[in-house]
């Protein structure tokens, strides 16, 4: 039984799966909206609303926490600037799911991920 159990699998190592979150996270933050499966829509959200709250904090400690997270130093430096004029008036919920149509290959659920 999973009972209690919070981490989503996503059918992947540790090491593998913190990397795709990262690089999901990384290129939400940059595009603003992704196309991925629904899953991992689902567990990107959380990683991409603890960035944004980071940056809305603009400490050294959350900058050093978000380089230290994120895959792009330019970006960290643009989320830092432009995040809290953004989401000043919000205390959480940054990103919005999509559900679309199912992929043609496996018929996976698959989501669109965007930033509000």
């Amino acid at each position: 039984m999973r009972h209690r159990c919070r981490v989503k699998k996503l059918s992947k190592p540790a090491d593998q799966r913190r990397a795709l979150l990262r690089a999901l996270a990384t290129e939400v933050i940059r595009h603003g909206r992704i196309t991925t499966t629904l899953p991992r829509a689902k567990v990107v959200r959380s990683e991409v609303d603890k960035m944004i709250t980071l940056a809305k904090d603009g400490s050294l400690a959350a900058r050093r926490k978000a380089l230290g997270y994120l895959y792009d130093k330019e970006l960290v430096q643009a989320l830092f600037e432009q995040a809290p004029d953004r989401y000043s008036g919000r205390s959480g919920g940054y990103t919005r799911i999509l559900h679309t149509i199912p992929r043609r290959g496996d018929n996976a659920e698959m989501a669109i991920l965007e930033l509000v």
